[in-house]
């Protein structure tokens, strides 16, 4: 055997005809996406299987139902049945918002306890974690709306519409809180303690839903918190809701408050997903 060949032999490899190497697969189409939406389902199980979790969506708004209607009610519509008309479809906005903020906390939490030090190990998108806990903390937003939906039936609330525009408002207030929730993602990146992401949260969120009409309406205010209750996003996601739901004005509210889920998205967003590939 000449040295020709034994180079010939030596480069060939092995269980390949021809010295073939074997080909490589390349990186799967939409693999960020597939990802993304396996740890989503994960992040739902977890939720499913530890309920207490939805413990501050299913009894925090029916404490505000309460508590508003039966002590607000009849000075300020003179029946606790209209103001619970007038009132739910605003708690329902400001129930998902809060809710969005639970996203900020439990990241920061997965964060301080080494969760998504794991997950670089795996095979998968780097930002496939972040995005399946935001996506997966969607059913939040659901078991708040269905809880409060239940209760406000019981007590006597009616959709005086249809179903198909109330289940608009439902989604229409499911995208403003996915939107606005990347803002906690970023906070909870930021913030060293889930204790802070909280306190920044309580600090934000405040302002946009008690700032509306939701208790009273917007004519009933001051003028200077008449104007910032006509800037404010989350007042005009109420009157949308309340629009879709017990009838009146809704294209001008509907479009403002999906413009400024699109520019939360766009903004934000990113901002998270920068801040996120910096802290892991």
């Amino acid at each position: 055997m000449t040295s020709l060949d034994t180079g010939t032999r030596t480069a060939r490899t092995p269980g390949r005809p021809g010295g073939v190497p074997p080909a490589r697969s390349g990186p799967r189409p939409f693999g960020l996406i597939r990802h993304s939406v396996a740890l989503a389902r994960r992040s739902l199980v977890k939720t499913m299987r530890n309920p207490e979790q939805l413990i501050d969506v299913t009894l925090q708004p029916v404490i505000f139902v309460l508590v508003f209607v039966y002590l607000l009610g009849g000075a300020i519509s003179g029946s606790t049945q209209d103001y619970l008309q007038f009132l739910l479809p605003a708690i329902m906005v400001q129930t998902v918002i809060f809710a969005g903020m639970a996203t900020g906390v439990n990241l920061n939490t997965d964060i301080k306890k080494g969760v998504f030090d794991r997950f670089r190990s795996l095979p998968i998108g780097r930002s496939a974690p972040l995005i399946g806990s935001v996506l997966g903390d969607v059913i939040r937003y659901v078991v708040s709306i269905a809880s409060l939906f239940v209760f406000g039936y019981i007590l006597g609330f009616r959709v005086q519409t249809n179903p198909l525009a109330a289940l608009a408002a439902c989604l229409l207030a499911i995208v403003f809180a996915f939107c606005l929730s990347w803002a906690f993602v970023l906070v909870g990146m930021m913030m060293k303690e889930p204790g802070g992401v909280q306190g920044v949260g309580f600090l934000v969120l405040f302002p946009l839903t008690f700032g509306t009409s939701m208790i009273a309406p917007a004519e009933t205010l001051p003028d200077w918190l008449q104007a910032w209750v006509r800037v404010n996003p989350v007042g005009q996601l109420m009157d949308a809701s309340r629009g879709l739901m017990l009838g009146g004005p809704v294209a001008s509210h509907v479009v403002v408050a999906l413009a400024w889920s699109a520019g939360l998205l766009v903004v934000f967003a990113p901002l998270a997903v920068r801040a996120y590939r910096r802290r892991t």
